[in-house]
């Protein structure tokens, strides 16, 4: 995995810098203004994907902010320069799904994810701007997804991963009736400055308890699990080196303005006093391929790629996680040229230690 494809599998697109949460996490500079995407943004990338939609499977994931805060006419309005071959898909906090909006997931088959932190007890940093708990109103968006049929896929933050929380994450996500989850240990960036270094001992027992829960009733598709048990298995394969991609996928996450940022959506709307606002350019002036094929051209790319190389040549789980992301070095150490972070720590490496910790002790029971 050398250098930056020209050929991403996805496109982020932000509708709106506006959020109607204030969550104690978030890492958006601007969710409190709201700034809309113009069509002509987004029909500018949907003339820069045409090709790559040509060639195989390709997403739209519109992101936030909260996407569906930009409205639905206007939501509807961005989607229609995508054209037949594009999959659609909606990050959202839930709390403004209605019949209306299940209807336009429909007509437009819109993949639908939802962040919710598990039980209310779990979403005491998923609030409204008076402060108030947003679980009911994300409760009610959820209620909606379920009376249209309409399926949906998970994404829970973790603030503090200990032995006990995983096994009650998981059965909640079990009822909830949920297709995948997605479990992110939380992490310091953007806006959001809380530490994010946990005992290690207590972050692996968390990811091998989840194993064990997810074992014991493997019907949901549990994003982290698979991705381990699936490079454990290539390791034992001799087929390990297949699994990452020959380069980088280049996530171009377009800004509501259309500027357009490389590699890592959560450094959108930031800026640097060596790199300026990290984007390599903007769709309004340069088409979208023709940025991407000078992906490395832009300057904080060149040290993120050497930080990359030193992962490669210093660190055991390259294999498995590839060098991790460019915003997590930069929000933790000001750098990209950097190595071993705190995500790092928690989400790959205690991760992969979790699955392999509670496959010795699966054994040692067996026998």
């Amino acid at each position: 995995m050398r250098g930056i494809s020209a050929i991403p599998s996805y496109v982020v697109m932000q509708p709106t810098t506006l959020c109607n949460l204030a969550c104690d996490y978030c890492y958006l500079p601007f969710r409190r203004e709201n700034q809309k995407m113009p069509v002509e943004v987004a029909a500018a990338v949907a003339d820069g994907v045409a090709g790559f939609a040509r060639t195989g499977r390709f997403s739209v994931v519109w992101h936030g902010g909260e996407p569906l805060a930009a409205g639905l006419s206007h939501l509807a309005a961005l989607f229609a320069p995508f054209g037949a071959g594009i999959e659609h898909h909606v990050q959202t906090n839930a709390t403004l799904i209605d019949d209306a909006w299940c209807e336009f997931f429909i007509e437009h088959d819109v993949r639908v994810s939802v962040s919710v932190d598990g039980p209310r007890e779990r979403n005491g940093d998923r609030v409204d701007r008076g402060n108030k708990p947003a679980y009911d109103l994300i409760m009610r968006g959820v209620e909606a997804l379920r009376r249209h049929n309409i399926p949906f896929s998970t994404l829970c933050v973790v603030g503090d991963p200990q032995p006990g929380v995983a096994t009650e994450l998981y059965e909640y996500f079990l009822d909830l009736g949920c297709e995948v989850l997605g479990i992110n240990v939380e992490e310091l960036e953007g806006v959001n400055t809380r530490a994010n270094r946990h005992d290690p001992a207590a972050v692996s027992a968390f990811w091998a308890e989840l194993v064990g829960a997810w074992r014991r009733n493997p019907t949901i598709h549990l994003r982290e699990i698979e991705w381990s048990l699936r490079y454990a298995s290539a390791v034992l394969d001799g087929t390990a080196d297949d699994l990452l991609p020959r380069q980088l996928d280049p996530i171009p996450t377009v800004a509501f303005d259309g500027s357009v940022v490389l590699l890592s959506p959560e450094l959108a709307g930031f800026r640097d006093l060596r790199y300026g606002d990290f984007s390599s350019g903007n769709v309004l002036t340069t088409a979208l391929p023709e940025i991407l094929a000078g992906a490395e051209d832009t300057a904080w790319i060149g040290e993120f790629l050497r930080g990359i190389e030193s992962c490669r040549q210093t660190c055991p789980y390259f294999g498995f996680c590839g060098g991790a992301h460019a915003a997590n070095r930069y929000f933790e150490h000001g750098r990209f040229d950097v190595t071993e972070t705190d995500h790092c720590r928690n989400s790959k490496i205690r991760l992969l230690e979790g699955v392999l910790d509670h496959a010795r002790d699966h054994e040692a029971t067996a026998v």
